[in-house]
């Protein structure tokens, strides 16, 4: 089951949700790491189910099987994607695999500067995928935090997270591979007296150190 990926390679909220034209929908902007256009990536295996190339060319994408959340609901996700500047490879039922570049940041829209609108929305995409909120603005339906939604990783880099706690997905791996031992105890070596002693060791040696019994 596929855990939903942050969008961009680095984070930098520019705008948070419930505030300025995010007023009561959990909407944010990510500017990347500077003021150019940077790729998106898509956050899990979706199919594009609408676009709307007349204002923001908006794109929503819904995850083909069901995904795990960070606050641990297993359902089906759909994000909505807006102010790329191009849109015209994209269009309803074709399929991106989760990674894959298929959108970008621009200005598309009532913007000023680049970035990118994400909006999460919980379960399958319903209606029309959006509604007029009570701020007057269009608002995905079914909207849910997106530090509820979206995991982070080790390649993510995080410059502002706007205070959201993203879930980090652990990268660390156990290698069992055996390696090579170097064991140095009283029958190799003595040390004469306390002192500083050096060893050169090769990549992936270990070096056990063991305390010679005392004479009696």
């Amino acid at each position: 089951m596929e855990k939903p990926l942050f969008p961009a390679k680095c984070m930098r909220i520019t705008q948070g949700y419930d505030e300025g034209t995010h007023k009561d929908s959990f909407a944010i902007d990510n500017g990347d790491s500077d003021y150019g256009i940077s790729p998106i990536y898509a956050p899990f295996t979706g199919v594009i189910k609408k676009t709307y190339p007349n204002d923001a060319n908006e794109v929503w994408l819904e995850s083909i099987d069901k995904v795990e959340y960070p606050d641990g609901t297993i359902d089906h996700m759909t994000i909505m994607f807006a102010h790329c500047n191009d849109i015209s490879n994209l269009f309803v039922g074709k399929r991106i695999n989760k990674g894959e570049v298929f959108y970008s940041e621009g200005t598309k829209g009532n913007v000023t500067g680049n970035h990118c609108h994400i909006e999460c929305g919980k379960g399958k995409f319903t209606g029309t995928g959006w509604h007029k909120n009570s701020a007057n603005y269009w608002s995905i339906n079914n909207g849910k935090r997106p530090e509820e939604c979206l995991w982070i990783d080790d390649s993510i880099k995080i410059l502002d997270n706007w205070g959201y706690n993203f879930k980090r997905i652990s990268t660390n791996i156990v290698d069992n591979t055996k390696k090579e031992e170097i064991v140095v105890n009283k029958k190799e070596f003595i040390a004469p007296k306390t002192d500083l002693y050096g060893i050169y060791l090769k990549e992936n040696q270990k070096l056990i150190i063991e305390q010679a019994p005392k004479s009696s």
